[in-house]
């Protein structure tokens, strides 16, 4: 069983360590080695198409990490309170939303958007001269679509082992819901919180199937990557490959830790 597990990991991980060590190879043909380098980590991260690819997934995690962060607190504070078979019906519609493959929530988007904005262009550029298209704003409205039930998931698992004690002290003490809300509940579910935002711009960083669909004129990360590896796998293709792994790796590192802060200190 021993051996029988080291093959699947090899089987699992071996790919991902290929593309890591061929980021450091000198010469110009990715699966020729000819001695060991890091200049195509400085060739990748100086040529501006890269940057700003790079910027334009920024943007767009940390607005999907901030909006999915505030949405799926509410939902999970909303679902926490409702009972019965209206619960168990919101409950499958979270895990639906996560298990729903990136390309029907790609394809369903795309033809959603065009078919508002085919029935709001003609009437915004008569009124206010405005155009609707697709862009950035409509990457990041997709992207917190499935976020926000990552997040709701954390914190309702949080809300379920938190001590209803302090609650129902803090009520005792004649303080207001929102009082209760602000100085009890809300640091205790804090950890929860951080750990779905950061796992929530962790998964919009580096998605290419939903952005592909919707990006319109933009251009992220992954999808310049597509782009590039369609005229041949660079060195410099690997090292941006590699930076995004270790970037994402180091965020889910941080959640787990911050979790696991907070359970311990509950």
């Amino acid at each position: 069983m021993r051996v029988y597990a080291t093959l699947i990991y090899i089987f699992l991980y071996a790919p991902i360590a290929l593309i890591v060590g061929l980021s450091f190879n000198a010469g110009k043909q990715s699966m020729v080695w000819t001695g060991f380098s890091v200049e195509w980590y400085g060739k990748a991260f100086s040529n501006p198409l890269i940057t700003e690819a790079l910027g334009t997934s920024v943007m767009i995690a940390l607005a999907t990490a901030v909006l999915s962060g505030i949405f799926g607190t509410m939902a999970a504070l909303g679902l926490e309170r409702t009972k019965g078979w209206v619960r168990a019906l919101f409950d499958a519609l979270i895990y639906i939303a996560i298990m729903v493959p990136s390309i029907v929530i790609g394809i369903s988007s795309l033809i959603t958007f065009v078919t508002i904005f085919d029935a709001l262009n003609p009437l915004l550029e008569s009124l206010f001269n405005l155009h609707l298209q697709m862009g950035m704003w409509s990457v990041i409205a997709t992207h917190v679509l499935f976020n926000i039930a990552v997040v709701a998931l954390l914190v309702r698992a949080r809300l379920q082992g938190m001590d209803r004690s302090l609650v129902e002290a803090s009520e005792d003490l004649y303080a207001t819901p929102m009082g209760t809300f602000r100085q009890v509940v809300l640091p205790l579910l804090t950890p929860s919180i951080l750990a779905g935002a950061l796992m929530a711009f962790t998964l919009s960083f580096e998605e290419f199937i939903i952005a592909f669909f919707v990006a319109g004129p933009d251009v992220t990360l992954p999808i310049y990557v597509f782009s590039a590896i369609r005229r041949g796998v660079t060195p410099e293709i690997n090292a941006v490959g590699t930076v995004v792994l270790l970037t994402s790796l180091m965020l889910l590192l941080i959640a787990q830790w911050i979790l696991q802060r907070g359970s311990k200190s509950a």
